[in-house]
């Protein structure tokens, strides 16, 4: 079990440091390999280790690219509350009940993408309007941040997005900047859980070490290997996504 999870946590570090997605590693298998965990415990677990990929990640980041601090800060500080208030949430609602709605919005994130092959592969700064700016800190640092308090996997690749589209960031930019962002939804998510004794420390810590050691790796190949690159990771952590959403929602049928 200790074996798995340690493996599972360090290729969970090296995709959330590309691209975001390392949740749909690390999550399932807390599940499959302690079962014993209840699932509010599992998710506190799993955000333990991910604030420490994603703050390392970020940290990379910012020492080697250029980031949009007036974007990317305010949607941090946001993050931070917003999935904190998920947190409180996590449980309450079946995830049947936002399943449907997720899988559909990745089918349509992946045509995108897909349809669209110059997309965050140049940075399009005539974008960074005032009412673009107002909109990416409340979607990355609101809606984003809440769902990933509540569940979760794919955080980080619909925070990339967010900042691709919105902001016209190419997707190592957009990488950078939702690592900062997504360090504050971790962290935000992490205190909840903590507070309500919801975190195996010992599992946690030891996962940490090796969420830490795939998010340095991931990120110094983001960077070294550039846009194209985090594109196609994209691509295939999006179109992992989907499949493991759909196999859920048939599963639940």
């Amino acid at each position: 079990m200790i074996i798995t999870l340690l493996v599972a946590a360090a290729a969970a570090g090296w995709v959330d440091a590309v691209v975001g997605g390392g949740g749909l590693l690390l999550l399932p298998a807390l599940l499959v390999a302690a079962p014993q965990l209840p699932l509010p415990t599992a998710l506190g677990t799993n955000k333990l280790a991910a604030i420490c990929g994603t703050s390392t990640a970020a940290f990379t980041y910012a020492r080697r690219t250029k980031i949009d601090w007036g974007v990317a800060g305010p949607s941090a500080a946001l993050a931070l509350l917003c999935a904190g208030c998920g947190a409180l949430l996590a449980g309450s609602i079946p995830a049947a009940a936002y399943r449907p709605v997720v899988l559909v919005v990745l089918i349509g994130v992946a045509l995108f993408v897909t349809m669209r092959p110059a997309m965050g592969l140049a940075e399009h700064l005539e974008k960074r309007t005032a009412p673009r700016r107002g909109l990416a800190v409340a979607v990355a640092g609101g809606v984003v941040a809440l769902y990933d308090g509540l569940i979760g996997p794919g955080t980080g690749t619909f925070l990339v997005l967010a900042f691709t589209t919105i902001v016209g960031a190419d997707f190592v930019h957009g990488s950078a900047m939702a690592k900062l962002v997504n360090t504050g939804t971790n962290l935000g998510a992490l205190i909840v859980f903590a507070a309500t004794g919801h975190v195996h420390w010992w599992l946690g810590a030891g996962m940490a070490v090796c969420n830490i050691a795939g998010a340095v790796v991931g990120a110094r190949m983001a960077l070294r290997r550039g846009s194209g690159f985090v594109r196609i990771v994209l691509l295939l952590v999006v179109l992992a996504l989907i499949v493991k959403l759909g196999v859920d929602q048939i599963r639940m049928q």
